[in-house]
């Protein structure tokens, strides 16, 4: 059932991400960094879309997705146009991806999730989209602080 209710709700979760990078007054904007703010906005939609497609897709679709987690926290200044379409294809990696999970797989154990705690293929997922809705919050939070 998972397969089914996650990809709706990423979906959603998405669209606002999407919407968040628009709303930003400036490209210079998405990138700068507050003082005490660890990150950008930018740098935290680099992050987002770098775990789901590793995790879903890598992981999980074996799409051959090769993360590169430093460049996500340690680019700067791309253009706006490179997140969106990274946004897009974190969409088309979540709706390729998870409808294809199976129920079996789903309540299997997640053996080497880096969490290191012990979980479900299904607990996991559910994890990754708390994770992107969090940072889709900190993304709107700092949008606002840095305006």
């Amino acid at each position: 059932m998972l397969n089914k209710i996650l990809p709706a709700l990423f979906d959603i979760a998405i669209d606002a991400l999407k919407e968040e990078i628009k709303l930003y007054e400036t490209e210079a904007a998405i990138w700068k960094v507050a003082p005490g703010i660890a990150n950008s906005g930018g740098n935290l939609c680099l992050h987002l879309c770098g775990n789901i497609r590793h995790f879903v897709g890598a992981v999980l679709g074996d799409t051959g997705y090769q993360r590169d987690r430093p460049y996500e926290f340690a680019a700067k200044d791309l253009p706006r146009s490179v997140l969106l379409e990274a946004i897009e294809d974190t969409r088309k990696t979540i709706a390729t991806v998870i409808p294809t999970l199976s129920d079996e797989l789903l309540v299997a154990d997640f053996k080497d999730n880096p969490m290191n705690q012990p979980m479900t293929y299904g607990t996991f997922v559910t994890h990754l989209y708390g994770h992107f809705r969090y940072h889709t919050g900190q993304i709107n939070y700092h949008r606002r602080l840095i305006k």
